[in-house]
């Protein structure tokens, strides 16, 4: 069975490969060849026997069986042009009287079909009624009528056959065009995303690291000859802001190189905020991380994005706030999972809803998700509050 398959493959190829090398030669050589061949087919009732009477063939008929098929070679840059003077010639032959009989006028069918094939519907069916017409007034018999009515009707649906063929493969050729191209745009766009999906990665990864290496390299020098256990953790925390950067930015360039095929390391997510409020801590800001609620799945995407705003929005205090509180509270509810970042520092005019990249990023980052994202100062104290709600997995 496959080996059958195989065969009909490489024989559809092998024909689809003789037609393209075919279309690719000029038209004018192709139908010369054709109407050269339609020639001698027409001839040979001529060339090939004697006439009852030994005499030679009347001359006439050579040139009339000539006329009739040499035209072919401009079949298809003028179709009706060609057809009219193949029939009228063919109509002709019959004016001698010593001439072979000619069966089938192969030069006006091949006429025919090359009207029906690539003329436009009044031209075609004007010569259609046209043809029809002088059959009517020049048939001999019934039989003859008869015969070249299905001859000529046969030869014009072959040509709409065809005709229908090759617009229905220009359409498909058109479709898979189109289709490459909206693929191309997809995938352009796809890039599009992804560098700005990389673009706010880093500007999250980098902002917080130096935010927090700021803040502890200003606090060092302070506190170095009074309270020297301060200061080593000072430059601790400095170390493990620079590694934990380190790390993340190896992680999101590995899929930028091209030649090589880095491990796919887990992005951060839910179970890694903790550590992120642990690592903030550090700074010298208290962090308290509370969760209520049943936590429930949640798509992978809105779990980075979780871990990321987080990110940000305590980057945020850090670096404008004045605080020496936050609090970050997890509410997992029936649909979604409602993150509140809060401080309880002096800045709170510091950066409104419509303010800097990081709180754009914040609200692209939700609303990439299927969420939204507000932020403004506290209503129940000092502070500002950044809220973002993420809907939940579908189940």
């Amino acid at each position: 069975m496959r080996e059958g398959q195989w065969h009909t493959v490489s024989d559809l190829t092998l024909v689809d490969v003789a037609r393209r090398r075919l279309q690719a030669l000029p038209q004018l050589w192709v139908d010369g060849v054709l109407a050269g061949l339609i020639t001698v087919i027409q001839l040979w009732p001529l060339l090939s026997a004697q006439s009852a009477t030994g005499r030679p063939w009347h001359w006439w008929a050579y040139v009339v069986a000539v006329g009739a098929s040499l035209p072919l070679a401009w079949r298809r840059r003028a179709p009706v042009t060609v057809l009219v003077l193949s029939l009228c010639t063919s109509e002709l032959y019959d004016l001698a009287d010593n001439v072979a009989r000619q069966p089938i006028w192969y030069g006006v069918l091949v006429g025919f079909y090359t009207v029906a094939a690539y003329s436009s519907r009044v031209p075609r069916i004007s010569v259609l009624m046209l043809a029809f017409a002088g059959t009517l007034l020049t048939a001999g018999s019934w039989d003859t009528l008869l015969r070249g009515t299905v001859q000529v009707v046969a030869a014009y649906a072959i040509g709409r056959a065809a005709a229908t063929s090759r617009a229905h493969a220009a359409a498909l050729e058109e479709r898979a065009a189109r289709l490459e191209r909206e693929r191309q745009m997809e995938a352009e766009r796809a890039a599009e995303r992804e560098r700005a999906r990389i673009a706010r990665d880093m500007h999250d990864i980098l902002a917080h690291a130096v935010s927090l290496m700021v803040v502890q390299a200003e606090a060092g020098p302070v506190v170095v000859r009074s309270n020297p256990a301060r200061a080593e953790a000072a430059f601790d925390a400095i170390a493990a802001a620079g590694r934990d950067a380190m790390v993340q930015l190896r992680r999101l360039l590995g899929v930028l190189k091209e030649d090589e095929h880095p491990p796919r390391l887990p992005q951060p997510t839910l179970g890694d905020l903790p550590a992120l409020a642990g690592q903030v801590h550090r700074t010298g800001l208290d962090v308290a991380f509370a969760e209520t609620g049943e936590p429930r799945p949640i798509a992978p995407d809105s779990a980075v994005a979780a871990y990321r705003i987080t990110q940000e929005a305590l980057t945020n205090i850090v670096k404008h706030a004045g605080a020496d509180r936050a609090d970050i509270r997890l509410t997992w509810e029936d649909d979604n999972l409602v993150i509140d970042i809060s401080d309880n520092g002096t800045g709170g005019d510091r950066a409104l809803p419509s303010g800097g990249n990081g709180l754009i990023g914040i609200r692209e980052r939700a609303a990439a998700c299927g969420g939204d994202a507000t932020a403004g100062p506290r209503q129940d104290g000092p502070g500002f509050l950044v809220s973002v709600r993420l809907p939940l997995a579908a189940s």
